[in-house]
């Protein structure tokens, strides 16, 4: 009997109960304002719920997996370049306070209808909705390796189950649900964080010392993922409505201040986490890194790493289904009730789970990547510029070409400069957000000439 088979029992009681509870913890929505805006007895959330809600949406299961095994390839310089990512949040932060203060906005896709029209939205829906099914395939498949190998029937087992029991809560009360549970899950997060950094400190073999100082603060040591991420963080936040939908439920000055702790905070948990990806470079470990340092630390410890992914899973996945069914029913208008709404978290988890049983190179080419969406940049940093509607089209479909440049690998690399892991992803979006603010601006020179 192998290591995970030994455990399994607790894991499943692990998701099921904690499923469980947060089913009977959850409130449940009657009205639009509660099941779409979260508001709870005619009042908005606060800013610790809403900065809460925002960092752990954000901490899913397959980013703290990939600071971790950032961890283990760069040192504590892979779990701060991923980190970088979380720019993302101050950059929204301030743009959307300053649509709704300055552009009297209510959503983002009331700016775009507004300024670019039907058909911007529409591509910026198709673009979002892909997203949004990756968000529930790549996290479930992280809690079905924790119950056995790809394409075991543990595996899909462990998917399903835990697909269903998170729909199930967040069927109750829509975004309600999503933030009132994301407040717990973010307890959770924290508290079980600290065990497992607790655990790995007070190892004899961990030196604490060389783990705060580990990696090499080089290019081809972590630091080309480290600028490519402040570099999408100009346009990633954009494209994820998980994140954008919290930006319209409560006031401008707490939406803004949220955002803010959000960025830090958040950082800060990823760089935290990467320590165990750190610790499994100096136990000379390999392969992936939370999973093989479980192993190594006993069963207790997997149930922890286990049950923390299930908490970050979860909370991105309820965001998930809470902001597909927003998408459809509130932003582009094909809905009005409730109950539609619920219908399409249904099928974003049905449609979202599908790809589960598909070859993994499928998975690759159907994946938005941070690279196809550096379009947006220029369209919401300089959101208050008077363009003509060509300029979106030209930005974003210049993206989504650098975006295939990188899936295929189609980049000259006498075009790249630097050197080792990450460095085409940097130099592709140096030139393709360069590029795109070219092409934003080009329809307004050529309209002034």
């Amino acid at each position: 009997m192998d290591f995970l088979t030994q455990t399994s029992t607790l894991q499943w009681l692990l998701i099921i109960g904690s499923s469980v509870v947060f089913f009977i913890l959850a409130p449940y929505a009657k009205d639009v304002e509660t099941f779409f805006k979260a508001q709870h007895r005619g009042k908005a959330p606060s800013m610790i719920m809403l900065t809460g809600s925002l960092i752990i949406s954000w901490i899913f299961a397959k980013s703290i997996t990939n600071a971790a095994n950032l961890g283990l390839e760069f040192g504590l310089v892979g779990g701060v370049a991923y980190a970088g990512y979380y720019l993302s949040f101050a950059v929204a932060g301030i743009i959307i306070y300053q649509l709704r203060n300055v552009g009297g906005y209510e959503s983002i896709h009331q700016f775009l209808t507004h300024k670019y029209g039907k058909q911007a939205v529409a591509l910026f829906s198709i673009l979002i909705s892909f997203r949004l099914f990756n968000e529930v395939w790549s996290n479930t498949m992280v809690i079905g390796t924790y119950f056995g190998d790809m394409g075991s029937t543990p595996y899909y087992a462990a998917i399903i189950v835990f697909t269903l029991l998170t729909l199930a809560y967040t069927l109750k009360g829509g975004l309600s649900s999503s933030i009132f549970t994301d407040v717990i899950q973010m307890v959770l997060f924290s508290v079980l964080l600290m065990i497992i950094l607790g655990v790995i400190f007070a190892e004899p073999s961990a030196n604490v010392g060389e783990m705060m100082t580990s990696g090499t603060w080089s290019m081809e040591m972590g630091l080309n993922l480290f600028f490519a991420a402040l570099l999408q963080s100009f346009s990633y936040p954009f494209h994820d409505p998980v994140l954008t939908d919290r930006g319209f439920i409560t006031s401008p000055k707490i939406t803004r201040k949220s955002f803010l702790w959000a960025a830090v905070l958040g950082g800060l948990c990823i760089v935290l986490f990467s320590l165990v990806g750190v610790y499994a470079q100096q136990a000379g470990l390999e392969g992936q890194a939370a999973v093989e340092v479980a192993k190594k630390l006993g069963v207790v410890l997997l149930l922890i790493i286990n049950f923390i992914m299930i908490t970050s899973a979860a909370s991105t996945l309820d965001s998930t289904f809470s902001s597909f069914s927003k998408l459809l029913t509130l932003d582009l208008g094909l809905g009005s009730t409730v109950t539609f709404g619920r219908v399409m978290m249904v099928l974003v988890a049905v449609l979202g789970t599908i790809p589960v049983f598909l070859d993994t190179e499928i998975l690759s080419a159907t994946t938005i990547s941070g690279t196809m969406v550096i379009g947006l940049t220029p369209v919401f940093l300089l959101w208050k510029l008077k363009v003509p509607r060509s300029s979106y089209f030209l930005s974003v479909i210049c993206g989504l070409v650098f975006g295939m440049l990188l899936v295929f690998e189609w980049f000259p690399e006498s075009l790249i400069f630097t050197t080792g892991r990450y460095a085409s992803l940097l130099w592709i979006n140096i030139y393709g957000v360069l590029l795109s603010f070219l092409l934003f601006l080009l329809p307004l020179w050529i309209k002034r000439f």
